[in-house]
């Protein structure tokens, strides 16, 4: 990998609830290297998703320092894409005309091209006239990802984008990332409670701590691609993120380590 393209330093986001200060993460430090798959995953309500929408600058943090690329980031940009657990397309337009929304400055000719090249590269080559309604919600998903890809972001955040998908659906657009990870070597930050979804995607796996969220460890996966999710060497990553969710409860596994 090559040197780190999105450093996070000591960031810290707190809200208020009834007039009290409530401090959502404390003292985030993190380099992600050009390339890389981070996985987040924590417990419900620990920031992790407080953390990708600071990332995508739509939120903003209290204190601390977080630059892309060199670049401090205040803001949105399209040098970040998000994907969130819901599609979020417009059911209105067709899906060519939505992966084509954030391409303003592009001639409609040019736009369409595009479009239709990040359709086919997310397998939905035919569908360009369809409207959402007409797709399933795997099939719409990865028009949502067609829609964050065709700008060609430094770094794309994942916000539980299979969460709601059933379980084949979501293994199978889990190879799709991969799939297009291997064509595009996106950045990709990955928030999601599934801990095999997080060690079978990423690099590492950054462990949150509950509210306020911190970092309590970052845990390589040095296991070739495709991961066989039965070996035991999964099983071993597995064990040692659980460990964090439970800590104080003995983890019965289904593999000899």
């Amino acid at each position: 990998m090559s040197e780190a393209n999105l450093v996070l330093r000591d960031i810290n986001k707190s809200f208020i609830v009834d007039k009290e200060k409530v401090e959502i993460l404390k003292g985030i430090n993190l380099d992600v290297k050009r390339g890389e798959i981070i996985s987040i995953v924590g417990h419900s309500g620990c920031g992790k998703s407080t953390l990708l929408k600071i990332v995508a600058g739509l939120m903003g943090y209290d204190s601390g320092d977080l630059e892309l690329e060199g670049r401090h980031i205040s803001g949105p940009d399209t040098d970040r894409g998000m994907i969130f657990q819901e599609h979020r397309l417009f059911p209105w337009l067709t899906i060519k005309d939505n992966v084509c929304l954030g391409l303003n400055k592009m001639q409609k000719d040019e736009k369409y091209k595009l479009a239709y090249e990040y359709l086919e590269l997310v397998k939905l080559k035919g569908f360009e006239n369809a409207y959402p309604h007409q797709l399933s919600g795997g099939m719409s998903q990865r028009a949502a990802i067609a829609r964050a890809l065709v700008n060609r972001p430094g770094i794309l955040l994942l916000d539980e984008p299979f969460g709601a998908l059933d379980a084949l659906t979501k293994i199978q657009l889990q190879q799709e990332v991969l799939r297009i990870w291997e064509k595009e070597k996106t950045t990709m930050i990955l928030v999601t409670h599934d801990i095999d979804e997080a060690i079978y995607l990423g690099d590492r796996i950054v462990v949150m701590s509950s509210r306020p969220g911190t970092i309590e460890e970052i845990i390589p996966v040095e296991l070739p691609r495709p991961r066989d999710r039965g070996s035991s060497d999964f099983a071993y990553i597995k064990k040692r993120v659980y460990n964090h969710f439970f800590k104080d409860v003995e983890i019965i596994s289904d593999y000899v380590i």
